[in-house]
């Protein structure tokens, strides 16, 4: 079970308290909601791993051909140690031993999401081994500018987290006013679900929420996509 369960727990808690069922119904729908969210979250949690896999799998390569080993040795040494090559790692290690098609199977791997630094190593690969080239040169220009791409991301996400801080803060200031009210006796909680007018201020004021936190988030989210 999510945290996304709390928002039924809360809808309980307010039925309660309200002698409602409205905030259960309003919980419920809720919870896949901010599971999509919480979901969304762990993806690119698990993409920024992936990417820094990548990285570090370039510069093992870069290593260990340094060291004096042979290209297919190499990778065979740097990709068994690397997460970033995912379930094509077998493959990928499997043509760097026995002379197949690595470049594919690199091209495989790169199709997760995070993992597409992947396809510079192809491109490396098929230029250094095919036709001679410096292996090592290639792939530290690929691990840095892998790094610069990775960095230039984590300082976009880092300027826009205060954009997006503040639209949660400002939709939970409804919360605010409701317990506001509540300590002041107003009880606000049966205006809002056993009047007319309050039901009709609920449910224009939930529906000028959502819109409004979605359309922040969302201007937050293609400013970091860009």
């Amino acid at each position: 079970m999510g945290a996304e369960w709390w928002a039924l727990a809360a809808g309980l808690l307010l039925a309660v308290l309200g002698a409602s069922v409205l905030p259960v119904v309003a919980g419920a729908a809720g919870v896949p909601v901010l599971r999509r969210g919480r979901r969304a979250r762990a993806a690119r949690r698990a993409r920024e791993r992936r990417t820094d896999a990548v990285i570090a799998l370039c510069g093992a390569l870069a290593g260990e051909v340094r060291a004096g080993r042979q290209p297919g040795e190499a990778l065979v040494c740097a990709a068994r140690d690397s997460d970033g090559l995912g379930a094509a790692q077998a493959a990928v290690i499997a043509a760097a031993r026995f002379g197949g098609d690595v470049p594919g199977a690199l091209t495989t791997a790169a199709r997760r999401p995070g993992a597409e630094g992947v396809r510079g190593l192809a491109a490396c690969w098929r230029v250094a081994v095919d036709q001679g080239a410096g292996l090592a040169a290639g792939l530290d220009r690929l691990e840095a500018a892998l790094r610069a791409e990775r960095d230039q991301r984590a300082d976009l996400r880092a300027q826009l987290s205060g954009a997006r801080a503040t639209a949660v803060m400002l939709a939970c200031l409804p919360a605010l006013g409701l317990l506001l009210g509540t300590a002041m006796g107003a009880d606000p909680l049966r205006v809002l679900l056993h009047t007319g007018a309050g039901l009709a201020c609920l449910v224009v004021g939930g529906a000028l929420e959502a819109v409004g936190l979605w359309w922040a988030l969302e201007i937050v989210r293609r400013a970091e996509a860009s």
